[in-house]
């Protein structure tokens, strides 16, 4: 049985052996060290990665494919999936597993932002993460403060999240070759998280500070706070000058 390739969806699929082993191996041995016996694949697509992760002992495996035709090609190719996928855009499911679980994944490029997003609601349940993206996508996710690539992303994920970026993947290991270098990275939640006045202030705020980010972060944000907390000295800086850390406490000066 054959797949067609759908632009629409953001496919790119492996076909680099080696990567799709390394990758592997990087999530096999997450599980293992840290005891964790859920795994849910993100498009899986025709299996590149998911041959593999077939493989790893005693993990209850769940895969979300959107592409019906990708799902008859993964039930028809390896049987022992037929009960394991999950046929339904990821952003609109519900949590796949009651305990703890781990995400891993060659995440759709074009949604790839709205992935994250909806991993960060399920993130006390979700302790790590290994994801390939769109290089410049994964340098914003890991990006410092003071820097071009840092912004919303960089935020709200390292708020919660330790970032690590594991090495690049090129074009020639995918069909069709896409036309920018990839990057795979790795999360890992934090022992010890920012605390914020609740999670909706905190993603309020950064996205409000970084929608204006060439301005004052005073301009960008007086909405949402009383005009005398805005007379601190923090409100002269602009959005990519603040920590992670001076976001989350600004969420408890808000209105």
């Amino acid at each position: 049985m054959q797949y067609t390739l759908k632009k629409s969806l953001g496919q790119h699929f492996l076909k680099d052996e080696n990567i799709c082993r390394k990758i592997t191996d990087v999530i096999e041995t997450t599980l293992q060290e840290n005891k964790i016996d859920c795994l849910l694949e993100v498009g899986p697509g025709a299996g590149a990665i998911t041959k593999y992760l077939l493989q790893i002992q005693t993990i209850n495996f769940k895969v979300v494919e959107l592409d019906v035709e990708k799902v008859n090609f993964l039930e028809t190719n390896f049987p022992t999936l037929q009960s394991k996928i999950i046929h339904d855009n990821l952003l609109e499911i519900e949590k796949p597993f009651e305990q703890t679980f781990m995400i891993a994944g060659n995440f759709p490029y074009n949604i790839s932002s709205q992935i994250l997003f909806k991993i960060l609601e399920w993130k006390n349940d979700v302790p790590f993460i290994v994801g390939m993206f769109q290089k410049e996508v994964a340098q914003r996710i890991a990006a410092k403060p003071n820097s071009k690539a840092y912004g919303i992303l960089s935020v709200l994920v390292q708020a919660f999240y330790k970032v690590t970026y594991l090495f690049d993947v090129p074009p020639t290991c995918f069909n069709p070759p896409p036309k920018v270098m990839s990057g795979v990275i790795k999360l890992e939640i934090k022992d010890e998280k920012y605390q914020v006045k609740s999670d909706a202030a905190f993603i309020q705020l950064v996205k409000a500070s970084f929608n204006q980010r060439r301005k004052m972060l005073r301009n960008a944000v007086k909405h949402l706070f009383e005009n005398e907390i805005l007379q601190d000295e923090i409100f002269n800086k602009r959005a990519e000058q603040l920590s992670v850390e001076d976001f989350a406490a600004l969420t408890f000066k808000m209105n």
